[in-house]
């Protein structure tokens, strides 16, 4: 969590816990399976979100460790993937945040910010090629910075993991159904 307070400035209405999770007992004992190789170095130029990563063309690729590369069997037929990230550059004591483009505060569960008590990132993506064996696997795309620990993946099935319906109220979303 190293520069974390420093990639992350303070702004008006925030609040940070009193005690940092990083610091507190662990619950459970989360291992990283690989790493991710993107073109993105610094907070800055990352893009915010998959959508603005897919808009730059840079693709990027998550290498699996050799301990987990079994677990990729049969993955190659699923066109996309979620990949579950370690922002390990976020912040994990900052429980309320003023986002740029808000007028107001925010609890962090109400955001998609990286700084949060754990701080999962959530990637659908695109699975170019798998190659098992090297546990090599290419994405179109990937919102997070090189180097970033990858805890998980799943397949993604458009039957059971979309939902037309969701909706956030205020945010407008080309393409919602409204029910």
């Amino acid at each position: 969590m190293t520069g974390s307070r420093e990639m992350f400035e303070e702004r008006e209405g925030e609040r940070r816990l009193e005690n940092d999770p990083a610091s507190m007992p662990t619950d459970g004992g989360i291992v990283f399976i690989g790493r991710i190789a993107s073109p993105w170095i610094t907070r800055e130029s990352c893009p915010k979100n998959m959508h603005a990563a897919r808009e730059t063309g840079q693709p990027a690729v998550l290498t699996i460790d050799a301990l987990y590369r079994d677990g990729l069997q049969g993955l190659e037929r699923a066109s996309h993937v979620i990949i579950l990230s370690w922002l390990h550059h976020a912040p994990r004591d900052l429980i309320v945040q003023k986002p740029r483009h808000a007028a107001e505060a925010r609890g962090v569960f109400s955001l998609r910010s990286p700084a949060r008590p754990n701080p999962i990132g959530l990637h659908m993506v695109r699975l170019v090629a798998l190659d098992q064996n090297t546990g090599r696997i290419d994405l179109d795309a990937i919102d997070v910075l090189d180097g970033t620990p990858v805890i998980d993946i799943k397949p993604y099935f458009a039957s059971t993991d979309a939902i037309s319906e969701a909706t956030i109220e205020g945010r407008d979303e080309a393409n919602r159904v409204r029910r």
